[in-house]
């Protein structure tokens, strides 16, 4: 199916790792070029040359998505180099899981600020390029924790299901310049991030997904792709939880 990303410029916060570097893979692969930031240059420039050897544009740029000012700073950089973008996936996020009781405030807002600040500064920085594009697509990463919550990541929850009602708030607010802004919400995901959970721990984890496997970064790059290209024309505000059937 051609989801209709040739000729696309689509900009992947997080992109170095895991889901975001799936993301930004798959829409090279669909013909898009790739922006692709982390919090340096250097620590993205292997997702470039992934995207580059699928035959597609790519530069990398290093950026603190929770700094507003770098942000406002990066996405002038984005234009001049690359032009104005078309799709804005919004993917960094961090992990500081602490029970309540043990969590230190420069847990909570440091998970705050990069999970949902971060999305909010690049939005702001973008929104105006995006409205000027027509049928421009902001996808946020959010969680499935976001919407069922989890002991220990009452941080991590937060940030999420605040990026959940964020993302509803915009779609509403841009759906006049049809602007489509939705999210994906994974579920275990073979990332790093799960790479603790091991023996009768990940089991048990398994076990609880309908599906009984951890999902592969892939299986939500390709969710993202079809929300950025074609098949996602008339979806905005909506969450897609892509967890094996976690949320039900």
């Amino acid at each position: 199916m051609d989801l209709g990303l040739t000729g696309k410029l689509a900009l992947v916060t997080g992109a170095s790792r895991g889901i975001g570097r799936a993301i930004a893979t798959e829409l090279a692969r669909e013909g898009a070029s790739v922006a692709c930031v982390a919090t340096s240059k250097e620590r993205v420039q292997d997702t470039v040359d992934a995207c580059r050897a699928l035959g597609g544009a790519a530069e990398g740029f290093g950026c603190d998505v929770s700094d507003h000012a770098a942000v406002t700073a990066m996405a002038a950089e984005v234009q001049e180099l690359m032009g104005p973008i078309d799709i804005l996936v919004n993917n960094a996020g961090v992990t500081r899981d602490q029970l309540i009781l043990r969590m230190k405030e420069e847990d909570w807002d440091a998970v705050l600020a990069v999970n949902l600040k971060g999305a909010f500064n690049t939005c702001k920085a973008f929104a105006r390029t995006l409205m000027k594009r027509g049928g421009a697509r902001i996808i946020n990463i959010a969680s499935v924790v976001g919407l069922t919550g989890n002991a220990g990541q009452a941080n991590y929850a937060a940030s999420k299901g605040g990026l959940l009602a964020f993302t509803k708030s915009l779609a509403k607010e841009l759906s006049g310049r049809q602007v489509t802004v939705n999210a994906v919400a994974p579920g275990f995901i073979e990332t790093d991030m799960t790479e603790g959970f091991q023996g009768e721990a990940r089991d048990a984890m398994a076990r609880a997904i309908p599906l009984g496997r951890f999902g592969a970064p892939e299986d939500v790059a390709r969710v993202v792709a079809l929300l950025a290209g074609t098949p996602g024309a008339y979806v905005t505000g909506q969450c897609l939880p892509v967890d094996g059937g976690m949320a039900l």
